[in-house]
């Protein structure tokens, strides 16, 4: 039969775990709505305007929003990208402190 602390330990573990399979792949994906004159926006029918998936080998798929020029040419939509960047970076920073915390949590004091 198992102790309490046995029970503790396992789900410790199982939580650890699951935490480690959840950073494997941090996805930022930045949508975008139209506000209607009266001000209201419908946030259920924001789409996606650029999509970023890092895994933790290093692995990564950016998709980065292009407009046609009027040369018909495929340009950079600098100002969304701008933004774009701005929330993967904050999701790394954020990814990199809980990562941080778990290593120190699992750290052997003495």
């Amino acid at each position: 039969m198992a102790t309490d602390l046995e029970n503790s330990l396992r789900n410790a573990a199982e939580k650890v775990a699951q935490y480690v399979a959840d950073v494997a792949t941090m996805t930022v994906e930045t949508k975008s709505v139209l506000v209607a004159e009266d001000g209201a926006a419908d946030f259920k029918a924001a789409k996606p305007i650029a999509r970023t998936v890092v895994k933790l080998d290093g692995d990564s798929e950016n998709i980065i929003p292009l407009r046609k020029g009027s040369d018909a040419a495929l340009q950079v939509d600098a100002s969304l990208l701008e933004l774009h960047q701005a929330n993967v970076r904050a999701a790394i920073d954020y990814r990199a402190r809980m990562l941080d915390i778990l290593v120190g949590i699992l750290k052997p004091r003495g």
